[in-house]
């Protein structure tokens, strides 16, 4: 059975002058997968990321995401797409039921969908008794869960997530996870990049990055098999060693 491909990269290309961020690279993400996408401090993941967020022009190559072209129709990629990052994404001195609204609002709801969707989320992450705290005031663990769930509050056909666990505990970080598996099942795409190997565990298939190239990319068990590894970390390491290069 043909997957519906969601991203698709051919010699995808950032330059910056005489320096390459992202060298080449050229790789499909299918609808519905949780493909990690991981690399050390200066692998080029986050020029990547900009640029399939059409945040950043390429230099050179092609992309498409969510079926549109990233050089003519970065604004129709924005609006299918979810993000989060590692700072949350949120306005901290913002009420709970304030962002939901807000983000809803720059997804494009309607003022009945959102209404309908704070319910559901307020629901849904047990919040409705913290519907009128300020998000600074909540918990790490809540913030995150909260910050997921907006992202993909209009049901968008891929959400990149940037290290979105990074700073939690490892029992938060595996709540977290079932939110990404749920919204998975719904058919939404996951990118994420992390710098947890547990958690890539947890992907259908990895790429890493070194140098600005993708040095490997496929089923985890596949990689450690490759690698004569036992953990992720192992193969990881062992591509990473490569890097000439830091941040």
């Amino acid at each position: 059975m043909n997957r519906v491909k969601v991203i698709e990269t051919d010699q995808l290309t950032k330059t910056f002058g005489r320096f390459t961020a992202v060298d080449h690279i050229s790789f499909e993400v299918n609808q519905g997968e949780i493909f990690g996408f991981l690399g050390a401090n200066g692998a080029g993941k986050t020029t990547a990321i900009r640029m399939l967020c059409g945040l950043l022009e390429p230099t050179s190559g092609t992309a498409r995401v969510a079926g549109f072209d990233v050089y003519k129709e970065s604004d129709r990629i924005k609006r299918n797409i979810g993000y989060m990052s590692q700072k949350f994404s949120l306005y901290g001195d913002l009420k709970v039921w304030e962002n939901i609204r807000l983000f809803g609002g720059i997804y494009g709801l309607t003022d009945k969908q959102i209404a309908t969707k704070s319910d559901e989320l307020l629901d849904l992450l047990d919040l409705k008794a913290e519907r009128n705290t300020l998000v600074e005031a909540l918990p790490l663990g809540w913030k995150q869960k909260l910050a997921f769930s907006v992202a993909v509050i209009h049901e968008p056909r891929i959400v990149f997530l940037d290290e979105p666990t990074g700073g939690v505990d490892p029992v938060t970080r595996r709540r977290f996870w079932e939110l990404i598996y749920q919204a998975a099942a719904r058919g939404i795409t996951i990118f994420v990049t992390t710098h947890y190997m547990d958690e890539a565990e947890y992907c259908d298939r990895v790429s890493i990055m070194v140098d600005g190239r993708i040095e490997a990319l496929d089923r985890p068990d596949i990689l450690k098999n490759q690698f004569h590894a036992e953990t992720m970390d192992e193969v990881f390491y062992a591509l990473a060693r490569k890097a000439t290069r830091g941040e």
